[in-house]
């Protein structure tokens, strides 16, 4: 399977580079721990990088036919923002259940909203794509969104030249793997790990059985984590099969506790998925190796009820 490779998320960072924010680490309450904080960017998370090196991509005659997708939340924002941005329309497909702050987001860039029962949310975007000639965009099943997403990657390298461990949320796996990408092909003494949650650990058992495993939908909505119910594809695994070290899980529990503790001690707002690589530090520091690590923040696109929540812990 073609692979990406660290010329292509060079490129991507060059496409990038005058819409996305470059996020800076921050340090946190631990010597030896950094933060990198993908909440800061405009539309709240690390989605925009992948979403605007796809429609960067994309010829002339397809842009003006505008793009479909089909994202609980941040990938949706993110499409609907790079679109918005070259004038191209786009249509957004959203699981019902998702959180309403996302979907508000969504609209208020512009974007039409289909929402549809979680399991119908890939057949629906097909439907409309090929009622309308717009192309799809996915979340993470895409070259171009996970060289977007590699980006990340880069920076972090860049900013810690000897970072001894980087842990990346795992849903897709988009991010993940274009993380991965970077940072072996710049420093191979790295260790990259993935994190994801104990209701929603498709991942682990993917990278375990040497294929795609599917979570039924009724299993990893159990999770907070709404951006990381989402299965592997073939293209993201072959990538974490090459290039990550190893999945680490956390529960909800632990997630929940990280999301106040970023609040209160960082000053940075997480939204679930977004908190579960810190979690992974903070709780699992057992199963990671020592030494210099960053831990990506994903996303800050917080129910406000969920985190009221977490800050009572």
């Amino acid at each position: 399977m073609d692979l990406v490779t660290l010329d292509d998320i060079r490129s991507a960072a060059d496409r990038v580079g005058p819409v996305v924010f470059r996020t800076p680490l921050v340090p946190a309450w631990e010597t030896g721990l950094w933060i990198k904080p993908e909440s800061l960017q405009p539309v709240g998370s690390f989605k925009l990088r992948g979403a605007v090196n796809a429609v960067a991509r994309l010829d002339p005659v397809a842009r003006a036919r505008g793009v479909v997708t089909h994202s609980s939340g941040n990938h949706g924002q993110a499409l609907a923002y790079a679109a918005r941005a070259v004038g191209a329309p786009c249509t957004v497909v959203v699981p019902q259940g998702a959180p309403q702050i996302k979907i508000d987001k969504i609209r208020a860039y512009g974007a039409e909203v289909v929402l549809v029962p979680p399991s119908e949310r890939l057949v629906e975007a097909r439907r409309v794509a090929a009622d309308t000639g717009r192309t799809i965009v996915p979340p993470y099943d895409h070259r171009d969104v996970i060289a977007g997403q590699g980006t990340i990657g880069l920076e972090i390298v860049a900013d810690l030249p000897d970072v001894d461990v980087v842990l990346v949320p795992v849903g897709g796996g988009g991010l993940a793997s274009g993380v991965a990408t970077a940072v072996k092909a710049l420093r191979p003494s790295t260790t990259v790990l993935g994190v994801e949650p104990e209701l929603a650990a498709d991942a682990r058992d993917s990278l375990a059985a040497g294929e795609v495993v599917v979570w039924e939908v009724d299993r990893t909505w159990r999770t907070s984590a709404d951006g990381l119910r989402t299965h592997l594809s073939p293209l993201t695994l072959a990538h974490l099969r090459a290039r990550l070290d190893g999945i680490v899980t956390v529960s909800e529990e632990e997630i929940a506790a990280t999301v106040g503790r970023l609040t209160r001690d960082a000053r940075l707002v997480a939204e679930p998925s977004g908190a579960v690589a810190l979690a992974a530090r903070l709780f699992r520091a057992a199963e990671l190796p020592a030494g210099r690590t960053v831990a990506v923040l994903s996303g800050g696109n917080v129910d406000p009820a969920v985190l009221a929540s977490a800050l009572e812990r």
